[in-house]
């Protein structure tokens, strides 16, 4: 299983961002896949998942801002972040929605600044 997520950056209060996970060593179109993040001293939390269908599932804190998606032909799946605020500055990690991967990667870091 190999996940390499991409994209992070430095943006402000209320600017965007799109994360990419690029994905192989698997059957990527049967698997719930999400989208972590972690601050440090923190524990790691789901804040995005998809199945392999497209339904998508959101943590209240990024409800109605992130926007996750998946191509399956691609391996790939993205985080839309938008309207963002400092609280989502973290290091964003991409692993099986449910039951995650011991291997989670160097993940992306997002940092939001006021």
């Amino acid at each position: 299983v190999q996940l390499q997520a991409s994209g992070g950056g430095s943006v402000q209060t209320g600017g965007s961002l799109r994360l990419s996970c690029a994905t192989s060593g698997f059957q990527f179109s049967s698997k719930v896949m999400g989208w972590y993040r972690q601050i440090p001293g923190k524990q790691r939390e789901l804040v995005a998942l998809i199945t392999g269908g497209g339904t998508t599932h959101y943590d209240d804190s990024v409800k109605g801002r992130f926007t996750v998606s998946r191509d399956n032909a691609k391996n790939t799946m993205w985080l839309q972040m938008d309207n963002l605020k400092p609280e989502d500055a973290a290091r964003y990690y991409c692993n099986h929605g449910t039951n995650p991967w011991s291997i989670w990667g160097r993940g992306t870091l997002v940092t939001v600044s006021s």
